[in-house]
C-alpha cells in the first residue's frame, strides 16, 4: 500500500498576497476513494497541481506513484482529432484494449473512439477521458468535477462507474456523488486541513456536531475571556499605581517615608511589572486558545432576494409547444406543456440535448429578452406581460473586467454586490482581481450575487450549481426555502431538486 506524504506544505500565487497554504501536513493511502471538499478558492485543484508536479513549493510532497489528471487538456486544433489518436498524447503508452473494456463498463460503444472529438456530448467526452484515465496501471487518479454538464443519466452512469473503482481523489461538490462514490475525506477547512474515514454524509454529521460543541464551549468561554481581559487590566493598573509612588511623596500624609525608600519602592514595582507581564503573557495565551474555538466553525451567512409580485397568477403556459432550430431536420421537442404560476419552483429534467435550454431561450424571447434567434416554434406558448425576469446563463465566458464594472453594466449596487459575495464565501482579496482570474465556482458566485440582487417576478437559472461548493448550495437551499421565489431551473444536483422543485417538467 503506498502513501502520499505531505509535510510542512506552503505555496502562494506570486499574484496573490495570501497563501494557500501554509505549513500544512497530512497523509493519505493511494488505495483510498477520497473525496475533496472544500470552498471555492481554497485550492483543491491548485493540489491537484503540486500532485502534478505543475508548481513549486515550500516543504515536501513525498509520494511513489505516478499521478494523472482529469479532465484532459484539449486544444481547438485537437478537437478534430478521435479520442483513438488522441489518448496517446493524453496518456503514453496506454493500450487501446483497456480503454475498450473500460468504456464497455460506461457503457458506451467503442466505436467513439474513432470520431472526431468536438463531435462529441459532454457526456461523451466525460466517459472516453475516464475510461482512458483508469486504463493505466498503478497510477493514482486526481479527478477535478467530472459530473459537470451532465444530465442526470450520465451522472448516474459515472457514479456507478466511479464507486467500483478505487486509487483516486475526487473534487466534487454533488453530495449525492460523493456518498456513493468515497470512503475518505479530505477537507480543506477554514483554517485547517483534516482527514477522516467515511463519505460526505458522515463527515458532515460529524461536522455538525463538532460546531455544535464548539459554539457551545465558545459561549462558555466568552465569559471568562471577559474575566481574564479584567485580571489583566487590574494587574497592570497595580503595577502602574507603584511605579507612580517612586517619585514625589506628601511628608504630612506618608510621614514614615523618606527618598531613602524610592530604590525600595523601585525594586518592588520592578518586582510586580516581572509578575505581570508573565501573567499577562499566560492570559493572552489562554484567551488565543479560547477565541480559536470557531476557527474551523463555517459561519455560514444567511442571504436574501427581493422577489417582485405580479398582477397575475399565472407568469408562464406552454400548451402543445414544439421548438426547432432552422437548419435543423427534426425538432428539438414537441408536445410540451408547462404551466408557471407565482411562487412555482419548476425544474426542467431530462438529457442533454432535449430543449431546456432552448425552452429557456424561448420563454425569454417571449418576454421581450434579447436572445439568438433562430428557432421557430409552434403550439401556444404565453407569457404575461411586463414580467421582469432574472437571467443566469450557465456559461461564465462573458465575464470580464472587475466587480465594479460587473456591478455597473448589470446595474446592481456594488456595496451590496460586494456583502452578498462576501456571504458566499469570496475572499476580500479577490475584489481588486479581473473576474477573468476567478475559478469557475467564483464566476458563479458573481452570477448568482448578481441575480440575487434583480427583483424580478420570474428567476430563470440555468445549471446554477456547477463548480459551487456544498456550503453555497445550501446557503442556496435555505435562500429559496425561505423567500420562496418563483423559478424556472436547470440543475442536475439530485438533492437540491428534492428539497426544492414544486414542479419536475420532464423533456
Amino acid at each position: 500500500m503506498a502513501q502520499i506524504r505531505v509535510n510542512d506544505l506552503s505555496f502562494s500565487y506570486e499574484s496573490s498576497f495570501d497563501p494557500i497554504f501554509e505549513h500544512v501536513s497530512f497523509t493519505v493511502d493511494t488505495d483510498w476513494k477520497l473525496g475533496f471538499i472544500g470552498r471555492n478558492g481554497k485550492g483543491k485543484t491548485t493540489f491537484l497541481n503540486l500532485l502534478l508536479g505543475k508548481y513549486e513549493y515550500s516543504g515536501s510532497i513525498k509520494s511513489d506513484v505516478r499521478c494523472d489528471y482529469f479532465p484532459y487538456k484539449i486544444s481547438v486544433q485537437e478537437q478534430a482529432k478521435t479520442a483513438d489518436e488522441l489518448m496517446e498524447i493524453w496518456k503514453p503508452g496506454v493500450e487501446n484494449w483497456r480503454v475498450m473494456c473500460e468504456l464497455s463498463e460506461l457503457g458506451v460503444d467503442a466505436e467513439l473512439l474513432y470520431r472526431p472529438f468536438g463531435t462529441l456530448s459532454f457526456g461523451e467526452r466525460t466517459k472516453v477521458m475516464l475510461a482512458v484515465l483508469f486504463a493505466g496501471e498503478n497510477d493514482f487518479l486526481l479527478i477535478d468535477e467530472p459530473t459537470n454538464h451532465l444530465d442526470r443519466e450520465a451522472r448516474e452512469i459515472v457514479k456507478g462507474y466511479l464507486a467500483g473503482k478505487k486509487g483516486f481523489i475526487l473534487v466534487s461538490h454533488d453530495r449525492d456523488l460523493l456518498d456513493a462514490c468515497v470512503d475518505h475525506v479530505l477537507v480543506l477547512n477554514r483554517t485547517t486541513i483534516e482527514v477522516q474515514t467515511g463519505n460526505f454524509s458522515s463527515w458532515w454529521e460529524n461536522k455538525e456536531r463538532a460546531d455544535a460543541f464548539a459554539r457551545a464551549e465558545n459561549e462558555k468561554h466568552l465569559k471568562e475571556i471577559g474575566r481574564l481581559k479584567g485580571a489583566m487590566d487590574q494587574s497592570q493598573r497595580w503595577a502602574t499605581k507603584g511605579e507612580n509612588t517612586k517619585i514625589g511623596f506628601d511628608p504630612i500624609k506618608e510621614h514614615d517615608r523618606s527618598i531613602a525608600t524610592r530604590s525600595y519602592v523601585g525594586a518592588k514595582t520592578k518586582k510586580m511589572e516581572a509578575r505581570v507581564k508573565v501573567f499577562e503573557q499566560r492570559m493572552e495565551k489562554n484567551i488565543r486558545e479560547k477565541e480559536g474555538l470557531l476557527q474551523d466553525v463555517e459561519q455560514v451567512r444567511d442571504l436574501r432576494i427581493q422577489p417582485l409580485e405580479h398582477y397575475k397568477e399565472r407568469l408562464v403556459e406552454a400548451r402543445d409547444l414544439s421548438l426547432a432550430y432552422e437548419d435543423a431536420s427534426e425538432p428539438v421537442f414537441t408536445g410540451l406543456n408547462l404551466e408557471i404560476k407565482q411562487g412555482d419552483r419548476v425544474f426542467l429534467n431530462g438529457g442533454n440535448g432535449c430543449g431546456k435550454t432552448s425552452l429557456i431561450k424561448a420563454v425569454l424571447r417571449e418576454a421581450g429578452y434579447p436572445v439568438e434567434d433562430d428557432f421557430v416554434i409552434s403550439g401556444r406558448l404565453e407569457v404575461a406581460s411586463n414580467l421582469v425576469i432574472s437571467y443566469m446563463n450557465q456559461d461564465t465566458s462573458h465575464l470580464h473586467g472587475d466587480l465594479r464594472m460587473h456591478a455597473f453594466e448589470n446595474k446592481v449596487d456594488y456595496s451590496l454586490f460586494l456583502s452578498v459575495l462576501r456571504c458566499l464565501a469570496l475572499e476580500q482579496a479577490q475584489f481588486d482581481k479581473k473576474i477573468e482570474e476567478f475559478s469557475e465556482g467564483q464566476k458563479k458566485k458573481v452570477l448568482i450575487a448578481t441575480s440575487l440582487l434583480t427583483p424580478a417576478h420570474l428567476y430563470i437559472w440555468d445549471e446554477p450549481l456547477n463548480y459551487v461548493d456544498v456550503f453555497s448550495r445550501m446557503q442556496l437551499e435555505k435562500l429559496i426555502s425561505t423567500y420562496a421565489p418563483t423559478m424556472l431551473i436547470v440543475e442536475h444536483d439530485v438533492r437540491f431538486r428534492e428539497k426544492l422543485g414544486t414542479k419536475v417538467v420532464e423533456m
